[in-house]
C-alpha cells in the first residue's frame, strides 16, 4: 500500500505517472456498508481540492467522496456503473473512482501517508 496518500475524509490518491488514481479507503467503504450505487463526475470536469467528487450509494446512507486535490477528470471507472460493489471488494485497486489531471502537484504533500493515516483511524 505505500505510496498511497489519504485525506481525513478517507480518500486515497495514487500517482500514476501523469494522472492520480482516486478512491475511497478500505475505512471508508467498511464505515458504508454494502454499496449500491455510484454517481461518477463527467470526464473533463474540474474540481476544486476539497469539492465533490463523486456519490457513494450503500444500503445505510448516500455519501460525498471529495477531491483530495484539484485536477480535472480524465477518466471514470465505468466497471462500477454495472458493478459497484467493487468499492467493497477492491477500494484500493479495482475499486477506485475517477483518475485526475493533477492542476497543483504540489499539493499531494497536503496529504497523510499511511503511517499517518494509521495514527489519524486509531482517534476516530
Amino acid at each position: 500500500m505505500s505510496g498511497l496518500k489519504y485525506s481525513k475524509d478517507h480518500e486515497y490518491l495514487r500517482i500514476e505517472g501523469e494522472v492520480a488514481v482516486v478512491g475511497i479507503t478500505d475505512y471508508a467503504q467498511a464505515q458504508l456498508g454494502d454499496i449500491v450505487f455510484v454517481d461518477l463526475p463527467t470526464i473533463g470536469k474540474k474540481v476544486t481540492k476539497g469539492g465533490e467528487l463523486a456519490v457513494i450509494e450503500s444500503v445505510k446512507a448516500a455519501s460525498e467522496v471529495y477531491a483530495p486535490v484539484a485536477g480535472e477528470v480524465v477518466e471514470v471507472n465505468a466497471e462500477l456503473g454495472e458493478k459497484p460493489a467493487l468499492v467493497n471488494e477492491a477500494p484500493l485497486s479495482g475499486g477506485w473512482l475517477v483518475k485526475l489531471r493533477l492542476e497543483n502537484p504540489a499539493e499531494i504533500e497536503t496529504l497523510m501517508d499511511e503511517a499517518a493515516y494509521d495514527g489519524f483511524l486509531k482517534t476516530l
